[in-house]
């Protein structure tokens, strides 16, 4: 019996370890500054990578519209069965005639013989053969091997439209950047939120650990009769509404971590931690500008994708004009036509390969220029024109639009700073203030000197001076993301 135990404890032991060696490890955690933080959703950022393809597709864009310029070659090979022969009529009165044979067996007989037939001036057709007849010329079996190849000479169109495709590819890399910078944006914003988040989490622990301990010293002093059970009360009501503030933060910390992490393109499963702390030494060199006298537009990304823009306008308009221009290409083509009245006959290409009259493939030969000038198109050109120009003045309008804009912004990110500063300056003080009551308060409680209301009303406002300071922090914070966007500058850090 003991040895089927320790048996089986074995087999247990065995499972166990399986299980343990078949469970995946956990991700490790993976430390982030904020600029880490930006690079990673720069390098993994699903969206990202979408315009990047963007970029390559546009490339290979340019490349397709080059190749047209290219020579262009091609070659083909065709086998027909005339099943149905096609006949035309002929006038053999012209070419004298004589004999009396039938003049359809005649003319099968000699077709299927393989043989060319060449009839001019000189053949004698045979009697009962004058006046229109219907024959046909045309082999059961014929067939085509031909090189074809052409060259285009000149074409206004195609010189601009290379050039506007090697513009479109430039538009493209500038949304990736406008993208790249909107990505900055949001990834700095939810990484002060997780830091804000982290920050009152620790402040609420804090608080919860000092009113339990002032909660268990009052219960004391409760059961000893120096206190009302009154006291003790209130401060359970404190404490558990505490309770209930660290579980919706720790809540808010989960998803300010996902939304982070779902704007760094990081799966969320993996764990991370943030090594940039949360305090107003990055704000210290923040102060509004007031004057953007000189500012150069050309730093915001937008006013560089509309320039981009109204360039592709230009050139969508001089390809329209080049249309009036004359279209140039040369040509060329050689190969071979063959015939036969059977597919053996035809598939027998050195069949009387010395003999012109028993040859049946015979090579051609064509090289040429062409040359179209287009003259009227029931001036559909010109109507492109009119609608091309006020395309581009549109853009020229989106110009002034886009500046004010930007103006607009950059005195609105300005107020923004200043007022956040001032808030947080007034909200540090308070926070000072009310700590320094919630010491006094707990002193004389314990002192026998102060009351626990007071003590209680004290705490209360020590933690909304908290949240009061932190929320605070954050927006001075989030007006300097804003103002660096508006400036140009989220990505020049």
């Amino acid at each position: 019996m003991k040895k089927q135990i320790t048996v089986s404890w074995l087999l247990l032991g065995g499972l166990f370890l399986s299980l343990v060696a078949s469970t995946p490890a956990l991700a490790q955690e993976q430390a982030f500054s904020l600029q880490q933080a930006i690079q990673y959703a720069l390098e993994n950022r699903p969206s990202l990578k979408v315009l990047r393809n963007q970029e390559q597709i546009a490339k290979a864009r340019v490349g397709e519209i080059r190749a047209i310029g290219l020579p262009q070659v091609n070659a083909g090979v065709d086998i027909n069965n005339n099943f149905i022969q096609q006949k035309s009529i002929v006038d053999f009165s012209a070419f004298g005639g004589g004999g009396t044979l039938d003049p359809f067996t005649i003319t099968q007989q000699q077709l299927n013989s393989g043989q060319d037939i060449v009839l001019n001036p000189t053949y004698t057709v045979p009697e009962g053969m004058s006046g229109p007849q219907a024959i046909t010329f045309v082999q059961p079996w014929t067939g085509s091997a031909a090189l074809s190849g052409s060259q285009l000479l000149f074409d206004g169109s195609y010189l601009i439209g290379l050039k506007a495709a090697s513009t479109y590819t430039q538009l493209s890399r500038k949304n990736t950047q406008q993208s790249e910078i909107e990505a900055a944006e949001q990834v700095s914003k939810a990484y002060y939120s997780v830091l804000v988040a982290r920050e009152q989490m620790k402040l609420l622990d804090q608080n919860l650990a000092r009113l339990d301990t002032l909660l268990r010293q009052t219960t004391i002093m409760n059961q000893n009769g120096f206190v009302e059970k009154l006291d003790v009360d209130r401060l359970r009501v404190s404490y558990n509404n505490l309770k209930i503030d660290k579980d919706k933060a720790q809540r808010l910390l989960v998803l300010s971590e996902q939304l982070l992490k779902f704007q760094m393109g990081m799966p969320q499963q993996q764990a991370i931690v943030l090594t940039d702390p949360l305090n107003e030494s990055s704000l210290e060199n923040t102060t509004p500008k007031l004057n953007y006298q000189g500012f150069q537009y050309a730093r915001r990304i937008e006013f560089s994708i509309l320039e981009t823009q109204r360039e592709l306008a230009q050139l969508d308009q001089r390809n329209i004009k080049a249309g009036f221009l004359p279209r140039l290409v040369l040509s060329a083509n050689y190969g071979y036509n063959g015939v036969g009245n059977s597919l053996a006959r035809l598939l027998d290409v050195r069949a009387g390969a010395n003999n012109t009259t028993t040859r049946n493939w015979f090579d051609f030969g064509v090289v040429g220029v062409g040359l179209q000038v287009p003259i009227f198109d029931g001036l559909r050109k010109r109507y492109q024109i009119q609608q091309s120009r006020i395309e581009l003045e549109n853009v020229k309008l989106g110009f002034e639009q886009l500046k004010q804009s930007i103006d607009l912004e950059l005195q609105q990110s300005d107020a923004t700073v200043a007022n956040t500063l001032s808030v947080l300056r007034a909200q540090r003080q308070n926070l000072d203030l009310a700590a320094e009551i919630a010491r006094i308060s707990r002193i004389k409680y314990q002192e026998g000197v102060g009351s626990n209301l007071e003590v209680i009303t004290a705490e209360t406002d020590l933690r909304a001076a908290q949240t009061n300071y932190y929320s605070a922090l954050y927006d001075a914070l989030i007006a300097q993301v804003d103002a660096d966007r508006a400036s140009g500058a989220l990505l020049l850090k």
